[in-house]
């Protein structure tokens, strides 16, 4: 099937995703969350239906869940800043608090008026992120319309979904001592505010304030998921039979993982939008990355990445396919300051098989 073909297939998928989660009932934003900072640049509207974040040149925005959660799905539809949004991001991410926190992050890095946006994720665990995968939103206009990003976390593994098309899978192995987030409930939050000393082409792009304020805008949130302090007999249960599929999601996500339309769509987004992966970092990790694999199928290293439907002992990172100055080092740990124009890259493996 060529691309073409498949990128009308998706689009389409993810409208009438979209549509199914807009008819669905959803959380009230009075009720679910608190403003943090930027006073009345936050703004709750519709009867709770619908949150507002603005960035000016004093401040930007955000706000918090009321909830903490430990395990889940969390759905949000987010509509994100338009035209010349180059140094503001928007983060929207899970996290508890601490020098050891846990966290799992979508950050969205603004660009220049017909760039496209940048969708930059990273997990922490145990105070440790440093696990960082960016791609570049070109399959849908982010700022258009409203569009659902969603987190599944689950004991085995968290999905990353963009309209719940997979484009991350980042899974537990802590039998080989690689940190998973486990044992902190995280609360939801999200922020609208000025990064331009990193966020747009490593910070070379700085913020226009004549564009000022900026705003992003959030509706349709969803929390199917254990509640710290819940007496919810649900939460933390694995049910004996292992639930794969993405269309139901509402039920399955204790045990959610990828099936074959799945890896199938990992695969199309991570081949053709997916810009950096600290898997591929050879000059961040010389020495690079070995971990057993011990899920079926779709892992890499400690995420995945369109690997055959079949079992490997070890698969270790052996090479690096491009020029030598492809390779982007991070700035601290928040980006790798990929650029706008990263090249496409792949990993070469070594793989063992059992």
């Amino acid at each position: 099937m060529s691309s073409s073909r498949v990128l009308v297939m998706l689009s389409l998928s993810a409208v009438l995703l979209s549509s199914l989660l807009a008819m669905a009932p959803a959380g009230n934003f009075y009720q679910d969350f608190d403003i943090t900072f930027g006073e009345q640049r936050a703004k709750i509207l519709n009867g709770g239906q619908l949150f507002t974040l603005e960035l000016d040149q004093y401040s930007g925005s955000g706000f918090k869940s009321k909830n903490e959660y430990l395990y889940g799905r969390i759905d949000m539809q987010i509509k994100l800043v338009a035209g010349n949004s180059a140094g503001t991001v928007t983060a929207y991410y899970l996290s508890s608090q601490g020098p050891t926190h846990d966290e799992i992050d979508f950050e969205f890095l603004g660009n220049s008026t017909g760039e496209p946006y940048t969708l930059h994720t990273n997990v922490f665990s145990q105070g440790k992120g440093n696990r960082e995968q960016q791609f570049h939103l070109y399959w849908f206009d982010p700022t258009k319309a409203f569009h659902t990003y969603s987190l599944v976390w689950n004991s085995q593994r968290i999905i990353f979904l963009v309209d719940n098309i997979p484009i991350r899978v980042f899974n537990n192995l802590e039998s080989v001592g690689v940190p998973f987030p486990k044992n902190q409930p995280m609360r939801i939050y999200s922020s609208l505010w000025n990064a331009d000393d990193w966020a747009t082409q490593g910070g070379r792009v700085k913020t226009d304030w004549t564009h000022a304020p900026f705003t992003a805008s959030y509706r349709n949130f969803k929390a199917n998921a254990c509640v710290a302090g819940s007496s919810s007999s649900s939460c933390g249960v694995t049910t004996s039979a292992s639930t794969n599929s993405l269309t139901d999601q509402q039920s399955s996500w204790h045990n959610q993982g990828l099936d074959a339309a799945g890896r199938n769509r990992i695969r199309w987004v991570q081949q053709k939008f997916m810009v950096y992966d600290y898997c591929a970092d050879l000059k961040r990790f010389p020495q690079g990355l070995r971990w057993n694999v011990v899920d079926q199928g779709s892992s890499l290293l400690d995420d995945i990445y369109t690997v055959p439907d079949a079992r490997y002992d070890q698969m270790t990172l052996t090479g690096y396919r491009g020029k030598s100055g492809d390779r982007n080092p991070a700035v601290g740990d928040r980006s790798p300051a990929a650029g706008d124009r990263s090249p496409r890259f792949r990993p070469s493996f070594f793989m063992l098989k059992r």
